[in-house]
């Protein structure tokens, strides 16, 4: 069994590090690079870096700060937002990255994940997933959340899988910025259909969170963003928790 993964989340707006909830609302958490030093100090196990506005501003990832951040840190780094082909995957890459993560791109062009899981690998590519529960069926949305689709989240998880995708970064619209948990029920609707490793993403607020996530679900990875910025909990003590509810974690 794969041990657990604590990973924080910099979303990125114009440079910062930016937090709201259900993909709304969003105030300045701080400088990016020093947010991803605090978290290499306490122990993260991974970074995930979102440049939330890259695609609905048709621009490419801010390279320069993917740069900065990975001058600094020794954990496995993940870039995403504005990566519509295999040449800014490159980029990413190039700049510091450990994987990509893909949303809308991989929505209207599937084969973008084949082309970048056949130069790195599978396990460089993270399909990332932003959901919503409409008419009680878990939908997938697209452009930041702004766009439904007429997609149904497992079957398009399941889809990333077969095209190569090694990884789900699965968030939950409702949940997010909520601090309210994660939302159980198609974290493991998810996570039990594919035989790749899904990070929980939206809705942390206390260690328990992360605990049911783990032991009610089959994700691998637990994501949260403003209770790592605001240091609402430390990540050794959310570790030092999970270990004593004999959650192996790495």
């Amino acid at each position: 069994m794969l041990k657990k993964r604590i990973i924080p989340c910099l979303d990125i707006k114009n440079g910062r590090a930016v937090k709201g909830v259900n993909f709304t609302k969003l105030v300045d958490a701080g400088d990016p690079t020093v947010l991803a030093k605090k978290y290499i100090n306490e122990g993260a196990d991974e970074l995930v870096f979102l440049d939330i506005t890259a695609t609905i501003e048709q621009r490419d990832t801010l390279y320069s700060t993917v740069q900065k951040i990975a001058k600094h840190i020794n954990i496995p780094f993940t870039v995403g937002g504005g990566i519509h082909c295999l040449e800014q995957a490159k980029n990413c890459i190039a700049a510091g990255a450990d994987k990509v993560s893909i949303n809308s791109a991989a929505l209207s062009n599937p084969k973008l994940i084949e082309e970048i899981a056949k130069e790195y690998g599978s396990q460089s590519v993270v399909i990332a997933i932003d959901t919503k529960l409409q008419n009680k069926q878990w939908k997938v949305f697209a452009n930041g959340g702004t766009k439904e689709t007429n997609l149904r989240t497992v079957d398009w998880a399941k889809s990333a899988v077969e095209f190569g995708a090694g990884e789900i970064l699965l968030t939950s619209m409702d949940g997010d910025g909520t601090k309210d948990g994660y939302s159980i029920d198609i974290t493991n609707e998810v996570s039990s259909a594919v035989k790749v490793p899904v990070i929980a993403s939206g809705g942390a607020g206390k260690k328990e969170h992360f605990s049911t996530v783990f032991q009610q679900t089959q994700a691998t990875g637990a994501l949260a963003a403003s209770i790592f910025h605001f240091g609402e909990i430390p990540i050794q003590d959310l570790k030092k928790y999970l270990s004593n509810k004999n959650i192996k974690i790495r």
